[in-house]
């Protein structure tokens, strides 16, 4: 039996009230673009605080629509602006990072100032492909630095009620293999530890293997991880009892994860989430209607389409726990539906960061 998330009624009544009282909402809603690159999100969901790598950072992925928009004389000026900032501030971001790693970071350093004169060309040249392709690398070199500032604990607190429930303390890579081709995803344990945690661990027993997707909405999700036969969660074969994993999100600058609170009912209306559902391929947790505890095995791909989910009306973030994204071959989740399977989810790295309980 598949446990439902109610979201996909409540959106379809939700519609028709966006469109009628959509001047006087929009005081209401978060100012720009929300971010809809997986690495990106990832890059700014990590539990930093270096502002000079994300100053970098943030300006390069500002000029995504600028690009599109072919307005090169501003695109030239992030560019330059960025390799200012890397050559005037390397002191400050070696700094930051730990002695034992100092070494590979001036080499990624060496690198990423090589790609950033080259990206500087390519804008002045208005040669858009270039342009993209150097910005990946580049993004990707800031993000390999971000990383080696990472904390060797585990940054957050999680309460002392689920400490019999597994739980990744960092990231994880998994590969996902079904019957119209194989997609690659990041878990993410930093801001949905548990979550991730049960995911993770059910990957490993190999529970989600050869499951089915048992439910398709277009434009909105695709759900498996109902067990075969009558139940719709993992029995843990210790406790013989379905395990339950609570609702856990994150808010955007919070120092703490939020557990079994939805953002209605804190009154966090235009708040974001660490992990939001803003982008194709989000992976999220599914639980009932009934209750916010009661997510065990069932997730779900959001199908993100822009025209239905605009920044500050997605109806899932604040509801729903987020716990990673595809990367890699999310363009094959327009082909799935129930016809379809989970052939396999394997683990590629972070099992080490999975604790069986606290």
């Amino acid at each position: 039996m598949t446990k439902k998330i109610l979201l996909f009624a409540i959106l379809t009544l939700f519609i028709p009230f966006a469109l009628i009282w959509d001047q006087p909402a929009m005081a209401a809603l978060p100012k720009g673009n929300r971010i809809k690159d997986p690495y990106a999100i990832l890059r700014n969901a990590l539990p930093i605080e270096q502002k000079d790598l994300r100053e970098i950072q943030n300006s390069l992925e500002d000029t995504s629509d600028l690009v599109r928009g072919n307005r090169w004389p501003a695109v030239s000026k992030v560019a330059s602006r960025s390799q200012f900032l890397l050559n005037n501030r390397k002191k400050q971001i070696l700094d930051s990072i730990p002695n034992e790693k100092k070494g590979k970071a001036e080499k990624i350093i060496l690198s990423l100032r090589d790609d950033l004169e080259n990206l500087n060309e390519e804008a002045s040249n208005k040669k858009k492909s270039e342009f993209i392709d150097l910005r990946r690398k580049s993004l990707s070199e800031i993000g390999e630095l971000e990383a080696l500032l990472l904390p060797g604990k585990f940054p957050y607190t999680i309460p002392t009620e689920f400490d019999n429930l597994p739980r990744l303390l960092g990231r994880a890579s998994v590969n996902i293999k079904t019957t119209q081709g194989d997609m690659n995803a990041i878990i993410d344990g930093y801001n949905a530890p548990l979550t991730a945690g049960a995911f993770i661990d059910l990957a490993n027993r190999g529970f989600y293997d050869g499951l089915p997707i048992n439910r398709a909405e277009e434009f909105f999700i695709l759900q498996t991880g109902d067990p075969k036969g009558n139940e719709i969660g993992f029995i843990d074969p210790e406790t013989k009892a379905e395990r339950h994993v609570p609702l856990e999100i994150k808010v955007e600058g919070g120092s703490e994860t939020i557990y079994n609170q939805t953002f209605e009912e804190l009154g966090l209306y235009t708040a974001n989430p660490t992990l939001p559902f803003a982008t194709l391929g989000t992976l999220g947790w599914a639980h009932s209607e009934e209750a916010l505890d009661d997510g065990s095995s069932q997730f779900f791909f959001f199908l993100y389409e822009a025209e239905l989910n605009p920044a500050g009306r997605n109806l899932i973030d604040g509801r729903n726990a987020a716990f990673g994204y595809v990367v890699e071959g999310n363009e094959i989740l327009n082909n799935l539906g129930v016809d379809d399977k989970i052939i396999s989810i394997k683990i590629i790295n972070g099992l080490d960061k999975l604790e069986s309980h606290a």
